[in-house]
């Protein structure tokens, strides 16, 4: 099991509707400067975004924030991070935080986290990576998507091997947890259909 050193975090740039979220958010940056791993994220000072930076900044850890330009003013650019990272294109933005990253965790979010969780998952999928990706489900948040991507399964468009490399925990702790024990499935050769079509 290889020590991590650095998680991105995807999450909105809003707090939610509920003052949970932000507790998650809390509670999660504490744990990831507890345990020696430094934070990768949109490089926002607002919403969750803003939330777990600070909590992990104040809990002594290390905090990299990945923004492109467009979006400084916008998303209101942290100014106190141990390093801001300004990249020219959303693209470029999202390539660099895999890059500094050995594993991506989503927060509650909008599209923006939605797209960014499953074009993370996809590269794990096509294998351009073997680092864990999980959901942190505070209330519940996820449990919609997570019925639906079991429907997809069912339905054949997704293998279950593949629905499993998207780790789904209630906790910081406990999604922490999950994915310091991650392994990823071996590699399966050339690609296969989760289910043989009617004729």
């Amino acid at each position: 099991m290889n020590e991590r050193k650095r998680y991105c975090v995807f999450s909105g740039s809003n707090l939610g509707a509920r003052t949970e979220y932000a507790k998650a958010a809390t509670e999660l940056g504490e744990q990831l400067a507890a345990e020696g791993i430094g934070l990768v994220y949109g490089g926002s000072s607002v919403g969750l975004m803003g939330v777990i930076a600070d909590a992990v900044l104040k809990s002594g850890g290390e905090v990299i924030g990945v923004i492109p330009q467009f979006m400084v003013g916008k998303e209101v650019a942290h100014q106190g991070l141990s390093d801001l990272h300004i990249t020219t294109s959303m693209h470029e933005r999202k390539a660099l935080m895999a890059e500094l990253s050995d594993g991506f965790i989503a927060l509650p979010g909008g599209i923006g986290t939605f797209e960014e969780t499953f074009e993370i998952w996809t590269w794990a999928k096509l294998g351009h990576h073997t680092k864990p990706c999980g959901l942190l489900n505070c209330e519940g948040f996820y449990d919609g998507l997570a019925s639906f991507l079991d429907m997809v399964v069912r339905e054949g468009f997704l293998g279950e091997v593949d629905r499993q490399m998207l780790l789904n925990e209630r906790e910081p702790w406990s999604l922490l947890k999950a994915m310091k024990r991650y392994v990823a499935p071996a590699p399966r050769g050339r690609w296969m259909p989760t289910r043989q079509s009617a004729e």
